[in-house]
């Protein structure tokens, strides 16, 4: 079990050692993984603990919070995310302008090395930490004589899943470097199946069920309506196939409707899940409101439109994943 700490205080005195890593790991996609991956392996070398620390909220948020990049996910599907890879232990610090004032030396004496006793450091080449992102590669290195650890530098990792050499290009080439930028982009897009390829696994929402216009309902569907907080970056708008995780840990295929649909009113930009696979005569007794549920994005089928005739498409929908051919893991190849 991964325990979870939020502040360097509550990690016990006693802990350690460990190898440890920072950043923001907003998405834990596969150029995420791949960096844990090999963190986790050099900790079972040194029978030592495999720890990431993480900041919430993300630093964009503190220094410039009108133009903050929307997050992939939120804290809670991080946490999962990270502790599914086998870590042993997530650090959570609140970022806050007096972290942000930790000199480098600062915040690798205290937390690293004071609190979790670290015996490695893995960092990428184009790390930065410390008051001002002062502190880079070199100044890990010069610390890591001065406070008695070992540095680690890892390669990033493209699309291939290698380690890219040389110059990276961000550029859409033919290995570019897996990043949270590029699921951004490809969300934005509506293209949840590069996403999906970046990330590992298929984007997710997370969110309460609110009452909407149950207009899914007295087609047939039971229809959940995310809160307008819930938790993930909203793709584009438009219709997706995907599924419904219940708060039991049942996935239901699901049609999802992303926009202001005026089909589904509302003035901000909504996401209704439609559950597809339930007997007409039992959607009375679905009753998902006010719980907490996942919606994931397989694919899109296609853009947001106007229309009345909702039961012909939802119907559609429905045969579309009694496909045999039909697959909740996309399988697109990265280019």
């Amino acid at each position: 079990m991964v325990h979870i700490w939020n502040d360097p205080s509550e990690v016990p005195a006693d802990f350690g050692p460990s190898v440890v890593t920072f950043g923001n790991f907003d998405g834990v996609h596969r150029g995420h993984q791949q960096v844990l991956s090999q963190l986790i392996r050099v900790a079972r070398l040194n029978h030592a603990k495999a720890v990431a620390i993480t900041f919430d909220p993300h630093p964009a948020q503190v220094h410039r919070p009108e133009s903050a990049p929307e997050l992939i996910m939120g804290l809670e599907d991080k946490l999962v995310a990270l502790g599914e890879l086998g870590l042993d232990a997530v650090l959570v610090m609140k970022y806050s302008l007096e972290l942000a004032s930790l000199t480098p030396e600062e915040f690798v004496a205290d937390v690293l090395v004071g609190s979790l006793k670290a015996s490695h450091v893995v960092i990428g080449h184009d790390a930065r930490f410390g008051r001002g992102n002062s502190g880079d590669l070199d100044t890990m290195q010069e610390l890591s004589r001065k406070l008695g650890f070992e540095v680690l530098v890892i390669s990033e990792f493209g699309s291939e899943g290698f380690p890219l050499h040389g110059d990276v290009h961000d550029d859409g080439g033919t290995d570019r470097r897996c990043s949270s930028t590029w699921v951004r982009e490809a969300l934005s897009e509506g293209d949840v199946a590069t996403a999906a390829a970046v990330l590992g696994r298929a984007h997710r929402m997370r969110g309460e069920v609110v009452h909407g216009a149950a207009r899914g309902r007295d087609l047939g569907f039971p229809t959940a309506n995310l809160a307008a907080d819930a938790s993930g970056y909203i793709p584009a708008d438009g219709i997706y196939a995907g599924w419904l995780v219940d708060q039991a840990g049942t996935r239901w295929p699901a049609a999802i409707s992303v926009g202001s649909n005026p089909t589904f009113y509302g003035v901000s930009r909504q996401v209704e899940a439609h559950v597809i696979d339930r007997p007409e005569e039992a959607v009375e007794d679905f009753d998902l409101y006010g719980q907490t549920v996942v919606v994931e994005f397989v694919a899109r089928l296609r853009g947001w439109w106007r229309t009345v005739a909702l039961r012909p498409w939802w119907t559609r929908c429905a045969w579309t994943w009694s496909r045999p051919t039909t697959s909740c893991s996309p399988a697109k190849k990265l280019r």
